[in-house]
């Protein structure tokens, strides 16, 4: 079960570049920060700095206890004003942290074959699922994990040493500089035959082109999904509403559900890809 979130203030022990325009930021956090689900994320602002005014959503990527205090990983992509300045935060820097928020991942016990399919930092969260345990509860059997990363070139493709040795990883890139030439949801169409649909799961994080690409690659397989959707957010607390997404209701109608609050996990068949006006 999740923990209430909290907000603390943070101090950045790291702060380096993985990848052209993107970087890894490691912030020691107070022990009494509360443990993050994979699929969970923080909300993170300067408190030094009178702009952005809004803070920034991160997915955890890591998070760790160690003597007296928590650490906190974020893999974080440059997109705008707020992750640039993020970006060159100097060691010892502090951030106000708020989380851990939102709805994480949940698989059951009959799952046997676990996809992990990313786009980008979408890697993130799945990032997290391997490293913190939970495949390994007693409930998890002989399950079998394999990891579908995409990026548009090898430079960008991120966390690949966290999924080493930990599944069965597979690539794709849009060049074809590493791995499968194409997008990584065309590297899973190739594969998709092999898996069993009553006993596999696919947990999903990326762009919205990609999950959109996968959910009509999965619309007509009884395949279970979920998805980790990236939407701007301003409160993280599901206040001010600007996050909402279409969802399906029973009997045709549609109905909305704030991601930071009722997600940012949901079930592929629940949304709505192109809701009436």
């Amino acid at each position: 079960m999740a923990e209430k979130p909290s907000i603390a203030i943070g101090q950045v022990m790291e702060n380096r570049g993985v990848a052209p325009g993107h970087f890894l930021l490691t912030i020691r956090l107070p022990l009494s920060f509360a443990t993050p689900i994979p699929g969970q994320f923080v909300m993170i602002r300067d408190p030094d700095r009178g702009e952005p005014l809004l803070p920034r959503p991160i997915s955890v990527y890591g998070f760790q206890r160690e003597k007296g205090h928590a650490i906190l990983n974020l893999l974080c992509r440059i997109v705008g004003r707020g992750t640039s300045l993020f970006s060159r935060l100097n060691r010892g820097s502090t951030l106000t942290v708020l989380g851990p928020l939102g709805r994480g991942f949940t698989i059951d016990s009959d799952v046997r074959q676990l996809l992990l399919v990313a786009g980008g930092v979408g890697a993130a969260p799945l990032a997290f699922l391997l490293q913190e345990g939970s495949l390994l509860k007693p409930d998890s059997g002989k399950r079998q994990v394999t990891a579908y990363l995409g990026a548009g070139t090898a430079e960008l493709l991120t966390g690949l040493n966290r999924f080493q040795d930990f599944c069965d990883l597979r690539t794709a890139t849009d060049d074809g500089s590493c791995g499968y030439h194409g997008t990584v949801t065309e590297f899973l169409a190739v594969d998709l035959g092999e898996y069993d649909a009553k006993s596999t799961l696919i947990l999903a994080c990326g762009p919205g082109a990609m999950i959109r690409s996968l959910a009509l690659l999965l619309r007509d397989t009884r395949i279970r999904c979920q998805v980790s959707l990236e939407e701007r957010m301003a409160c993280g607390v599901g206040a001010c509403l600007g996050c909402a997404v279409a969802i399906k209701e029973g009997e045709g109608r549609t109905g909305y559900r704030r991601v930071c609050h009722d997600g940012p996990v949901f079930d592929i068949g629940e949304i709505l890809w192109d809701p009436p006006v």
